[in-house]
């Protein structure tokens, strides 16, 4: 609901109902366009929106000012119905200088509302951008609602009375382009008001400042002839109960928490930064009342290294990273995997090779935590759908982690880990129970390596009286757990581990289908879940014979993957890579494979998955 108060009054303009609303706002990366990007998600998921976020940040840490490099730029849709992607095509572009506005304009739907800050288009401007003439005085942008703002000028005049410098006062200009964009959409600025308030306590002049920016804003919207109408999106039909925004780092961090209380296990993370995985650090170091413990390490190996010997003392153990840093930590990964301990190793994907697309998603590190290790090294790999599933994923990891002992692989990406949505919290009495159970001192000789019927041998805390043990990088003896050179053990237990892995199917849901089941399969995994699913609903609405699978568990498959492969005449497998997972299908498989992939650092747009879908049915 739109906020009352005095100085954000109710508009007196007609307000257009519509479904739902594709937001983009582009800028400098100095000019807080996250933050703007922020606040009007969590705005709309309290007003019972289903909100999702794209935020797209650039790569370089301080990037040139001006140029197409340096834009930033956040991304959401916010629905009156169920939506799983932040959207396609842009309803409106908010661009504050030329090279947001060149780098972002094509996303922009023909009829779109285009609003620029004609401040930041001067002749230097277009320079930065590599812009020869003013696109705002061409017949170029004549397809889209232009309203050109001079918000530098208007911010400026709004806050004179704080008396602070003219540096500050240009910073309050995404308030500004935020109450615009709020009154556009009828959002109610009370928690932005309440987030002013708590940011900037202690500077009075300039929190003053940007209450000032958000109302002109507001105002300038009510008051300008530009625009005809508001718009209105009712709530979204949600699931009852209470929710909260999240982000994909957040819930992962969340999710690990859960789980060591779950198991009654104290969590240790040893991480080094990276783009986009250090938010897990950062957000874990926030729960030492929960007797959580986060070790920044001087490098990736001594991170890993700090998680195997949590591992060992009895701890829940993790690791972070993304693709260059699991490159990285591929010894101590093989190295946990001999050891036979249970911790967690988290890849948050980006593009590479190499530093490659630091703050671009990807998907290409499929193979790496499949095959990426020295000798016959298979893990258990799991993957998070979303931003809010990062939460669920964390606990099975973990459980499965624990029951087969065996360190578990979860992949997320940049696109997960930066991408918000709205979180139904569980109750904490609905969460699995995770049971582990330590051997105790029975009076026989321990046998580190004595195994269960999953083939998972004890975890014996060091100290225990009687269950003194060694542990380390070479061969065991099934059993005794001495060093073996044994060609016919080795062998052996190459086999027992990869079986255990195996063994994993036993106790994993099996793959569901969602729509026809016959014809073509979408079969994705990770961060497609989104596009792929919306596109096959899509099309089956159309009375077309799709249908949509979504891999959460990559190794091992559901054990009933092949038997709905066998259904279908064509599978689909839509991937941010080349074909890694469809190289894995069809090496298992026998069956007709078709990849649609894509690697230029952005998520795949429910319109691309529905073209290609329609093209193999024609």
């Amino acid at each position: 609901m739109i906020s009352t108060t005095d100085q954000f009054p109710p508009t007196s303009k007609p307000s257009e109902s519509v479904n739902g609303v594709t937001v983009r706002l582009a800028g400098d990366s100095g000019d807080g366009m996250q933050l703007l990007g922020s606040q009007l998600t969590n705005t709309s998921a309290l007003s019972g929106n289903d909100v999702a976020t794209f935020p797209d940040f650039p790569a370089e840490i301080r990037a040139p000012r001006g140029t197409r490099a340096g834009v930033s730029g956040f991304q959401v849709q916010f629905s009156a119905e169920e939506i799983f992607t932040p959207g396609d095509g842009l309803d409106a572009l908010i661009a504050m200088n030329p090279a947001a506005l060149v780098t972002n304009i094509e996303d922009l739907k023909p009829g779109g509302i285009l609003i620029v800050n004609s401040d930041s288009f001067a002749e230097k401007d277009l320079k930065l951008a590599k812009l020869d003439t003013n696109p705002l005085d061409s017949d170029k942008l004549e397809s889209y609602r232009l309203i050109q703002v001079p918000m530098s000028k208007l911010t400026r005049t709004a806050v004179e009375e704080t008396k602070i410098s003219t540096k500050l006062a240009d910073r309050c200009k995404n308030f500004f382009a935020m109450g615009l964009v709020f009154w556009l959409y009828g959002r109610d600025v009370e928690p932005t008001l309440r987030f002013i308030e708590a940011k900037f306590r202690g500077k009075e002049d300039v929190s003053n400042a940007n209450r000032l920016a958000l109302k002109a804003g507001w105002n300038y919207g009510e008051t300008t002839e530009d625009f005809a109408s508001t718009y209105q999106v009712p709530a979204a039909q949600l699931e009852p109960g209470t929710y909260r925004n999240i982000m994909g780092n957040q819930a992962l961090a969340l999710g690990l928490v859960a789980a060591s209380k779950l198991s009654d296990k104290k969590l240790f993370l040893g991480s080094y930064p990276i783009t986009p995985a250090s938010d897990v650090l950062h957000e874990l170091s926030k729960f030492k009342r929960f007797g959580v413990r986060t070790f920044q390490a001087e490098d990736e190996i001594a991170a890993v290294c700090s998680a195997i010997g949590a591992a060992f003392g009895g701890s829940m153990a993790v690791t972070t990273s993304s693709g260059p840093g699991i490159a990285l930590k591929g010894e101590g990964i093989g190295l946990g995997l001999i050891l036979e301990l249970p911790f967690i190793v988290i890849d948050i994907q980006r593009g590479g090779p190499s530093t490659g697309l630091p703050t671009k998603t990807e998907q290409s590190d499929l193979l790496m935590v499949m095959h990426g290790r020295n000798g016959e090294s298979p893990l258990p790999i799991i993957s998070a759908s979303s931003p809010a599933d990062c939460f669920a994923v964390a606990i099975e990891a973990w459980r499965i982690a624990t029951k087969f002992m065996t360190p578990v692989i979860i992949l997320s990406d940049g696109y997960i880990a930066n991408g918000a949505e709205p979180w139904k919290m569980p109750a904490v009495e609905e969460l699995p129970s995770i049971e582990i159970g330590h051997p105790v001192a029975d009076g026989t000789p321990f046998e580190p390596y004595r195994r269960n019927d999953d083939l998972a041998r004890p975890w014996a805390v060091p100290g225990t009286p009687g269950l003194m043990h060694r542990v380390g990088g070479l061969e065991k003896e099934d059993g005794s757990g001495n060093v073996s050179y044994d060609p016919q053990n080795h062998q052996h237990m190459v086999k027992t581990r990869a079986q255990k892995v195996q063994n994993v199917a036993n106790v994993i849901d099996d793959l569901e289908v969602d729509g026809a089941e016959s014809g073509l399969l979408v079969l994705s995994w990770g961060g497609t879940l989104g596009a792929c699913r919306t596109a096959a609903r899509m099309c089956a609405q159309q009375g077309k014979s799709v249908g949509h699978a979504h891999l959460r568990w990559l190794n091992p498959f559901p054990k009933n993957l092949g038997e709905i492969l066998d259904r279908y005449d064509q599978v689909l497998i839509p991937e941010l890579n080349t074909g890694q997972l469809r190289l894995l299908i069809k090496s298992e498989f026998s069956v007709n494979v078709e990849g649609f992939n894509k690697v230029q650092g952005k998520p795949f747009a429910v319109s691309e998955v529905t073209e290609k879908i329609n093209s193999m049915l024609t």
